[in-house]
């Protein structure tokens, strides 16, 4: 977990993704786009679960801006990690991106809308340069939302 201190205009992240290939993919996107933030990043659902709700070795962690969410998680489903998050009072209207290397079929008939009412679910490319485009255009995206609820 990145535990530097953060600056009034960074937001924090919380990545939830078990593949390092991709954990470094997200990295250097944020770092080619020149895209200041502070990103927590944990390897499973459990962790996640941990963090959101400040136990364990999280206690100290701020409350996220924003959650990159893979689905297929270990020890706890992305699918429930959602729930969580969206059930939760404090984080509720906290933006979720579904990162999904699963097919757009298969994500509708999981139905997620009714937990990531105006989230987004991304399909992750194959291909690592379509992925940091993927990731940089939602970072745009999310520059017009992020710290609505702040002011």
């Amino acid at each position: 977990m990145d535990r530097r201190p953060s600056t009034p205009d960074e937001a924090k992240i919380l990545l939830v993704e078990d593949n390092p290939g991709d954990v470094r993919l997200i990295k250097e996107a944020f770092s080619d786009g020149h895209i200041d933030n502070q990103l927590h990043t944990v390897a499973d659902g459990r962790q996640a679960l941990d963090f959101i709700h400040r136990r364990g070795d999280y206690e100290d962690a701020p409350r996220p801006d924003m959650v990159l969410l893979d689905l297929r998680l270990p020890r706890v489903d992305g699918e429930d990690v959602l729930h969580e998050i969206k059930h939760h009072p404090e984080l509720d209207d906290v933006p979720v991106v579904v990162l999904s290397g699963m097919d757009e079929d298969f994500i509708e008939s999981r139905d997620l809308d009714h937990d990531a009412d105006e989230d987004a679910v991304i399909e992750k490319p194959v291909d690592p340069g379509e992925f940091i485009d993927v990731i940089s255009e939602f970072d745009q995206f999310r520059f017009s939302v992020l710290r609505t609820g702040d002011d």
